[in-house]
């Protein structure tokens, strides 16, 4: 892998790591395309994923010193059901990312949770630890390559009647303790020795992190206009793509 493809493979994470289109899928497709890519595990893949944090800590700094101990904690539970699925299915799961039918039909799932995403009626309800161990098995399952984390989590705190808004914060202050996990489990198995050229880690976890700082905003202006059909229409479209190709 050069230089090139890890900045285009980090401009593409932090675009669709916020967008509900799946960074993990387009990253397995994408990787496909790439002659000679390699890389230990998914060591490469967690090590953008790190770039989507720090654009979510900063784009979302002034509310994250705001966050009270109560809301602290029901990120907390929103996180342990991914938790438990990478601690204990890690293996697994990396297996998926090499297998791009299972990423065609996750995408054709995402397409259909955006789509309804759009159609769900806000009821204003306020977070609650229920609500947030819902929306964290929704991230659980979003590991999964093809189903998007945010637009699952969007979706799940829609339907259980959060604002749009409300919703949207949560999915990505919840992805914050889901990646930075998802990071350690990665060095502690490979350790440094995995990274290689941490010249190329470095240009994709910079690339992730300035255009996750972009989607973030897109998304907000798209969720708030009820325009998600619009990412479902990509996805099913992809997906189709993706099985057929």
């Amino acid at each position: 892998m050069d230089l090139l493809s890890s900045v285009f493979l980090g401009i593409l994470q932090g675009l669709t790591e916020f967008l509900p289109v799946s960074s993990s899928g387009h990253l397995v497709i994408a990787q496909e395309l790439i002659p000679d890519f390699v890389q230990e595990g998914v060591l490469f893949d967690v090590f953008l994923h790190a770039g989507t944090v720090l654009a979510v800590l900063y784009y979302f700094r002034k509310t994250i010193l705001k966050l009270t101990p109560k809301y602290l904690f029901f990120l907390l539970v929103g996180t342990i059901p991914a938790g438990l699925v990478g601690l204990y299915f890690s293996t697994p799961i990396e297996i998926l990312f090499a297998n791009v039918s299972v990423v065609g039909l996750a995408l054709l799932l995402t397409a259909v949770l955006n789509f309804m995403t759009d159609k769900l009626k806000v009821k204003k309800q306020k977070i609650s630890v229920k609500n947030s161990l819902l929306i964290g098995v929704a991230q659980a399952i979003a590991i999964i390559p093809g189903i998007s984390r945010s637009g699952s989590t969007i979706f799940a705190g829609t339907g259980l009647g959060l604002k749009r808004e409300k919703a949207a914060e949560f999915s990505f202050l919840l992805s914050v303790p889901a990646i930075v996990g998802a990071n350690v489990l990665q060095f502690f198995k490979y350790g440094p020795d995995g990274i290689g050229n941490m010249g190329i880690y470095i240009a994709g976890f910079l690339a992730a992190f300035l255009s996750g700082i972009f989607a973030i905003n897109l998304v907000l202006k798209f969720l708030l206009s009820s325009r998600f059909k619009i990412f479902a229409f990509y996805c099913f479209l992809l997906g189709v793509a993706v099985l057929l190709l």
